[in-house]
């Protein structure tokens, strides 16, 4: 499992020229799911993202998480991550889990996450979308778990 991380203070998520799902101050996380993974995988991914100390104190050291600020996560789901260009110019994607078996992992993580974060969005599973984001910092953390 794959997550790429960015403190925002805001993003927005639209699909079909509609808003789907935004969020002020937080993180935007895109999540990918490998082929294997399971049910271990996603607990330990929840946990990190939801403890992860990328936010600032009060004296400017990045020190707090999500938890913390009371702050949100809008979840996306994004196959790419596992895009392997190792061989060629053209991506290739045979390490990302098929629709079938990304989507119950997807959903788990999201429901893990929503016992520590109050405020948690998704885009929309499998589809084309557009995503606008405020990086804050910039601040980017890649997890691979």
């Amino acid at each position: 499992m794959r997550a790429v991380i960015q403190r925002v203070s805001q993003a927005v998520v639209h699909y079909n020229n509609e808003e789907v799902s935004k969020i002020g101050a937080g993180f935007l996380v895109l999540v990918a799911i490998k082929v294997g993974d399971a049910e271990a995988q996603v607990k330990k991914m929840a946990e990190k993202i939801a403890h992860l100390r990328i936010l600032e104190d009060e004296t400017g050291k990045m020190n707090l998480s999500l938890i913390d600020k009371k702050q949100s996560v809008l979840l996306v789901s994004q196959f790419t991550l596992y895009g392997d260009c190792e061989r060629g110019n053209r991506p290739s994607f045979i390490h990302s889990a098929r629709p079938e078996e990304a989507l119950p992992l997807f959903k788990l993580l999201q429901s893990e996450l929503q016992k520590f974060i109050k405020e948690l969005p998704v885009g929309v599973f499998g589809e084309y979308m557009q995503i606008s984001l405020t990086n804050e910092g910039p601040t980017t953390i890649v997890l691979d778990i």
